[in-house]
């Protein structure tokens, strides 16, 4: 028995459906064993995608398609869970790509999991997040008037992972408003930058993701 690998892996800034056919073969891989568990850590441009929710209905973006056009961001369907959300830069997104067998094999506690390594991840820069029950993601702020730091949407395939999260850094908060951010209308979203009040570089948040990844999920052991 041995506490398993994760082969996290740094991108840079890559285009959505790149990022998506990268994916799909890492998830291949992953199901043959030719990769260990592996972590996508990268930005987008800005794009906006429609989770299995929204049936393919563009009703959350508030954006006309010229308006859109004209801020230069993508529209796309996805493969993976939640409704609609926004990416772009100044946004660190993750993909892990996870084998949960056999000791995993349970979407909600992963899901409590990326929130957990999110909230420790976030603490590092003196932020204070927590769950909010009923809701998927990482929140701040007071009671009522919460505010959206980091989303989550999944895609598991026979207990393999991908798609992930989004943790705003320094993302410009105004595209957010091109949509209904994960359909959930009476919440706000906001950024580690403007919580904290100070730049951040986006190499030190992908490590304090990528150490506390490693924290959460070293306690899964495999045979």
């Amino acid at each position: 028995m041995a506490t398993p690998m994760i082969d996290v892996r740094r991108l840079g800034v890559i285009g959505y459906l790149e990022a998506v056919a990268l994916q799909k073969e890492l998830v291949e891989d992953r199901r043959a064993g030719r990769i260990p568990d592996t972590l996508l850590l990268l930005e987008h441009p800005p794009v906006i995608t429609l989770g299995v929710k929204t049936r393919g209905s563009r009703e959350h973006v508030v954006a006309s398609p010229e308006a859109l056009a004209t801020a230069g961001v993508e529209v796309h369907d996805t493969g993976r869970g939640g409704d609609v959300t926004y990416h772009g830069p100044g946004q660190l997104v993750g993909y892990p790509i996870f084998d949960l067998n056999p000791d995993r094999r349970d979407v909600h506690r992963y899901v409590r999991d990326l929130e957990e390594m999110l909230i420790r991840a976030v603490a590092r820069f003196d932020v204070r997040a927590r769950r909010l029950d009923g809701l998927t993601g990482v929140w701040v702020g007071p009671a009522g008037r919460e505010e959206k730091v980091a989303a989550i949407g999944i895609r598991i395939s026979r207990w393999i992972t991908s798609h992930g999260f989004a943790l705003n850094v320094s993302a410009n908060l105004d595209l957010f408003r091109l949509i209904v951010p994960c359909g959930i209308a009476d919440h706000g979203v906001t950024s580690l930058e403007r919580l904290t009040g100070r730049p951040l570089p986006m190499a030190d948040v992908a490590a304090a993701v990528e150490a506390e990844t490693r924290a959460v999920f070293a306690s899964t052991v495999r045979a």
